[in-house]
């Protein structure tokens, strides 16, 4: 019996020191995320082992997932494929047999994201949750404070953009540098950071803390290699003031503890000096993908709320 009990104090210690990660103490209920965060980094380790293999792609691994719980994805998709699949969809279902075989108002149609302006039909609101918008700055101040925080971690990202700009994964570390924002990069780059400046587009609070990182000089390779980063397409936030003004009204949630949380705030500067409408929604204690925690043994309290605000904005709106 006392062995028995010092073996369960010695597994609950070695899963404890496993699961246990320094979290905000703003982030609610955080044991509970360090375990969905365990479950997770397990998954990676136990059923990634293809893709770490170099057998699959993350996006194949992460799709064969997904397939066992009866979606389908288009793993192979590169960039700009999957912009033009969703730009056809939307084109498609907007067409008027389509409207009206499902009873659909063309009036209350709404979007997750478009920057075209050929659709007939127009949206009328854009919904954007903890959005990415940008992948030209790795180090933005929510990259440097969040870059730890789950679920979604920095290097991962810079993995998911490579993935979906066809780049090479043996990148990521030159991304995590921004070694693509080199001073010396000349006058187009230039202007696409001006455009992600977030020391201009973002609160002063942010200013205190962070600093720029910017190499005086680049890697001019990583934009050939690498031309969707410069793609308005693939980065919203680089889109011209002219293109905005055809935009709808924005709902942006964004959350505090998330890497992406500066991509969402930053939008909101240029949605509302090209003259539209932008609610903000930030969350002080969310972090990625709390919106898909709203039910089932995992719930936060956070994803409850923050699925709440977003439906409420879009029978509001919509």
């Amino acid at each position: 019996m006392r062995f028995l009990l010092i073996c369960m104090v010695l597994l609950s210690m070695a899963a404890a020191y496993y699961i246990y990660l320094p979290l905000p103490s703003a982030i609610p209920e955080p044991w509970k995320l360090m375990i969905v965060d365990a479950l997770i980094q397990w998954h990676d380790e136990v059923e990634m082992e293809p893709y770490y293999l170099q057998c699959m792609t993350m996006a194949e691994e992460l799709n064969a997932v997904v397939i066992s719980v009866e979606y389908r994805l288009t793993p192979d998709a590169r960039f700009p494929d999957q912009y033009n699949d969703a730009f056809q969809a939307s084109k498609h279902i907007l067409t008027a047999e389509v409207l009206g075989r499902y009873s659909i108002d063309p009036k209350r149609v709404a979007v997750s994201r478009a920057l075209d302006s050929i659709i007939p039909i127009k949206f009328k609101v854009q919904a954007l949750v903890y959005p990415a918008l940008q992948a030209l700055d790795f180090n933005t101040p929510s990259h440097q404070q969040n870059g730890h925080i789950p679920i979604l971690y920095r290097p991962l990202l810079d993995r998911f953009w490579l993935e979906y700009l066809n780049g090479e994964q043996k990148l990521v570390p030159a991304l995590l540098a921004n070694n693509h924002m080199g001073l010396d990069q000349g006058q187009e780059i230039s202007a696409a950071k001006a455009k992600t400046d977030w020391t201009k587009l973002l609160l002063v609070v942010f200013q205190k803390n962070y600093k720029p990182v910017v190499p005086l000089h680049g890697d001019s390779k990583l934009l050939e290699k690498l031309p969707g980063l410069l793609d308005v397409r693939a980065a919203p936030l680089l889109a011209d003031t002219k293109v905005l003004k055809a935009a709808p009204p924005a709902y942006i949630m964004t959350c505090e503890h998330d890497v992406l949380r500066d991509d969402g705030l930053m939008y909101t500067t240029p949605l509302e000096e090209a003259g539209v409408d932008v609610a903000v929604d930030h969350l002080e204690d969310g972090f990625h993908g709390c919106l898909s925690f709203a039910f089932g043994p995992f719930a936060f309290s956070v994803g409850k709320r923050n699925l709440g605000n977003y439906i409420h904005w879009l029978k509001e709106n919509l």
